[in-house]
């Protein structure tokens, strides 16, 4: 059995944590690297930066960051946010990231992560797919822009393309569910890991220990991703552990 992964995210805006909803009401909840350490100790098995910088310099402000957390981290570190091109990911891998995440560049330009995972390998480029229920159509759809723009592309063409492409993972956020604290969808993520032979992570959901239960009992995706529930200490990643050995899944033991 393939160990089930725990994910923690950082929004990072200028070198600093953040925390809001939906990005509104933006609050400094401290140092990314002193935050990368205690998840570093607390048995996180990786680590997700997402830069929301409005900043017109790139990811500029970010290097200096990615490599103190870098080299204060035994577990990989994902940085995602605005990356559009192979220079963008030279440069983030360079400054001590594992992998990346891409997002809207994928969408407008596909071959970017057959270029980028020829070029870097695989397993260093994740694509992070937003996905969204259309009732109307009684189908999903990718969207951007945290979840207010539809791309018009079918979610689950989409998951499989961006496979064939030759990302080596998916981060799949459910913008239904993101937020809420109900559980994941479990539904759309059961169908989306039949359809494709990379690792999954799931994000959007997660409220308390028992809906990565739910997750992995239900689904067969790699890892489960949240935010706020390890930030405020709601869960604690150990004792998370210890309730999905419990219930029969293999887990990495900090």
């Amino acid at each position: 059995m393939i160990k089930k992964r725990i994910i923690p995210c950082l929004d990072v805006k200028e070198g600093r944590v953040v925390k809001g909803v939906n990005f509104v009401g933006l609050r400094d909840v401290g140092n990314p690297v002193e935050l990368a350490k205690r998840y570093n100790e607390s048995g996180a098995d990786e680590l997700v930066f997402l830069d929301i910088s409005k900043t017109q310099e790139g990811h500029d402000l970010m290097i200096d960051v990615i490599r103190d957390t870098a080299k204060a981290l035994f577990i990989p570190l994902t940085i995602g946010g605005g990356i559009g091109t192979v220079d963008d990911i030279r440069q983030l891998l360079d400054a001590g990231a594992d992998k990346v995440s891409i997002n809207s560049a994928a969408i407008k330009n596909p071959e970017l992560i057959k270029e980028a995972s020829d070029i870097f390998g695989s397993q260093c480029i994740c694509v992070a797919v937003d996905v969204k229920y259309d009732a109307a159509d009684e189908d999903y759809y990718v969207y951007t822009h945290g979840g207010t723009k539809q791309t018009g592309i079918q979610a689950f063409s989409w998951v499989k393309q961006c496979a064939d492409y030759g990302a080596g993972e998916l981060l799949i956020t459910s913008m239904d569910h993101d937020g809420v604290k109900e559980g994941f969808d479990v539904e759309f993520l059961k169908a989306a890991n039949q359809l494709v032979n990379i690792p999954i992570i799931a994000s959007g959901g997660a409220g308390e220990s028992g809906h990565f239960v739910e997750l992995f009992k239900e689904t067969d995706v790699s890892a489960g991703l949240a935010a706020s529930i390890f930030h405020n200490q709601e869960v604690e990643i150990q004792d998370l552990k210890a309730r999905l050995e419990d219930s029969g899944f293999e887990v990495r033991q900090g």
